[in-house]
């Protein structure tokens, strides 16, 4: 759920996580979800035909209505602030808001030409493949598949989490970030956790050592 703070703000929790307080409830689980469903379909997949700028950016205003018109049980209470607080709580970053329009940060199955932020960039990235797809992604590089560009994880960890979704013992590989960009393939962060790129190639990709990054690991005996 979400509740609200009056010192602190917007957390996901029973009670605000710096001072302990309950605050008041803004949104249940179960109306996060909905929501976020909704933003998801508008924001990432274009669906509903709503006005989209190269950015990916749509107007609030239009983004609450299709909210309310595709969520009927909310539409007599909700607001642009319970949407706001959604995105302000989001442990991925999945989305921003700016100058009353929000878009998606990352995860997006149509083009556009999202200016990403390309300083600082880790020097290795990780990316989460199936024990079948690693050796032709060695020889070959990483392209889209379902999205627009390929997404990038910051550590091991975030890639074993998002490889897991499509299979229990994914195999991560580690992307050397210069080498990628060197050859060409610029990439930005779009998230807390998550870069983007056009292509890798293969010249940058090699397998990650679970040893090498993960402190938990112990090989099977």
């Amino acid at each position: 759920m979400i509740r609200e703070c009056e010192e602190h703000g917007y957390h996901r929790s029973e009670r605000c996580p710096y001072c302990g307080e309950e605050g008041r409830f803004i949104m249940s689980d179960y109306e996060v979800e909905k929501v976020g469903r909704t933003l998801a379909g508008i924001l990432r997949h274009g669906k509903y035909g709503l006005p989209m700028d190269d950015q990916g950016f749509v107007s609030m205003r239009d983004v609450l209505n299709k909210v309310k018109d595709r969520n009927s049980r909310m539409a007599g209470w909700i607001r642009t602030r319970h949407i706001e607080a959604l995105v302000d709580t989001d442990p991925k970053g999945r989305y921003v808001v700016s100058g009353g329009k929000i878009r998606a940060t990352y995860g997006h199955t149509i083009p556009l030409d999202i200016r990403l932020d390309c300083e600082n960039i880790p020097e290795e990235l990780f990316y989460p493949a199936t024990p079948e797809e690693a050796e032709l992604l060695l020889e070959s590089g990483i392209y889209p598949s379902d999205r627009a560009m390929v997404h990038l994880s910051l550590t091991y960890r975030d890639a074993v989490r998002a490889g897991s979704v499509r299979v229990d013992d994914p195999v991560i590989l580690v992307v050397d970030a210069d080498e990628c960009m060197d050859m060409g393939s610029d990439i930005g962060r779009a998230a807390r956790t998550v870069y983007l790129c056009r292509s890798v190639p293969p010249e940058a990709i090699s397998i990650a050592d679970p040893e090498d990054y993960d402190p938990d690991y112990e090989e099977d005996e």
